[in-house]
């Protein structure tokens, strides 16, 4: 059995590969443009959502239970915001990717449900942004679960306009009330009743355009990929006394209680992101020769950094953002590398998304 502090490093590892993404559009195919019309989605900008903004187009008036009092995204106090676009591939069924508040949900289902179904207009179009008919919504809406974003995250949001569903890019601020599904996938975010897909990928740079929220870094960006398997349950973090908490999976919180099998570190744990500049496991010191004379092997000087030349300029806005918000330039991306992978376990078939499938690789 390897120890807690052994786990704790496979898991830094398999949370600490960044990967470039940016807007191309849906990564499931093509969107549709403002006035409802078939487009491509070249444009690259990244519109920052800060939790209580409804954003363009919103589908419904908020259904999300805000906090007493959000906390700023975590950034190290020691390090600045990076300049760098680094966005981490985080799987669904992390523990402490998604948190809460014990028997509470963060988002009103039964108001969610309803105000679909008193537009239908808004419900079809979000019925077809979702991949479900219209009749559906009820039961879909009831089989997610309602939590709230522990860090800053990438997805593809939808607007409503001109009677159907506008796909753009957009990073919500942690502290953002959404529904997930069995697989730890965001699908609805509460404070506008928008559908959301996973995040778009594309070469290139990206612009982020919007409001900046305090401790936002855009080197701390998550996108997450589904869980391994459907399961019966998620183990978020309880943001009151930073314990863990098993949530069922379509559940709002009344069945909530303590896993059994909690995982080996704490909630607030450095897992998701490494601070800047620290390495994730100390590499041993290379031995020092016997003879001082004799030549040493010459240091790899690595991957060398990406061109920051091979994106283009950010076209024009798909959507009215809010007047006075000052262009941003665009941001280059990088790509972290990651430990080896140590030889995975024979699999399981565990009833509850536990640490064994939190992570992957």
């Amino acid at each position: 059995m390897r120890s807690p502090r052994r786990i704790r490093r496979t898991a830094l590892a398999a949370l600490s590969a960044g990967v470039l993404l940016a807007v191309a559009g849906c990564a499931e195919g093509g969107d549709r443009t403002a006035k409802g019309t078939t487009g491509t989605a070249e444009a690259k900008d990244v519109l920052l959502q800060p939790l209580a903004s409804p954003g363009p187009g919103p589908f419904t008036a908020s259904t999300a239970r805000a906090p007493a009092s959000p906390a700023p995204s975590a950034t190290p106090d020691s390090a600045p915001p990076s300049a760098t676009r680094t966005v981490h591939r985080v799987s669904g069924a992390a523990p402490g990717l998604y948190s809460g508040s014990r028997s509470v949900a963060a988002c009103d289902v039964e108001r969610q449900t309803r105000l679909l179904a008193d537009d239908k207009d808004k419900g079809r179009a979000f019925a077809e942004a979702s991949d479900i008919e219209a009749v559906q919504i009820p039961g879909y809406l009831k089989s997610l679960t309602p939590v709230v974003l522990s860090v800053d995250t990438q997805v593809t949001n939808h607007g409503y306009g001109g009677a159907s569903a506008t796909a753009f890019q957009a990073v919500l601020q942690a502290g953002t009330a959404v529904l997930v599904d069995g697989r730890g996938m965001p699908r609805v975010r509460c404070a506008c009743g928008n559908p959301l897909k996973p995040a778009g990928t594309a070469d290139g740079k990206a612009a982020h355009r919007g409001e900046r929220w305090p401790g936002y870094d855009p080197a701390r960006v998550a996108a997450v990929d589904p869980g391994p398997r459907a399961a019966t349950s998620l183990i978020i973090a309880d943001t009151d006394d930073n314990t863990w908490i098993q949530r069922t999976v379509g559940d709002s919180g009344g069945r909530d209680r303590t896993p059994d099998d909690p995982p080996p570190f704490e909630p607030d744990a450095e897992l998701l992101f490494p601070s800047p500049g620290r390495p994730t496991e100390s590499a041993p010191p290379e031995p020092t020769p016997s003879d001082p004379s004799a030549p040493r092997e010459p240091t790899d000087p690595g991957p060398g950094e990406p061109s920051d030349d091979s994106g283009d300029p950010p076209p024009g806005d798909p959507w009215e953002f809010e007047e006075g918000v000052p262009d941003v330039a665009p941001e280059p991306t990088q790509v972290l590398p990651a430990e080896p992978d140590e030889p995975a376990a024979p699999d399981e078939e565990p009833m509850e998304a536990g640490l064994g499938d939190g992570f992957t690789g």
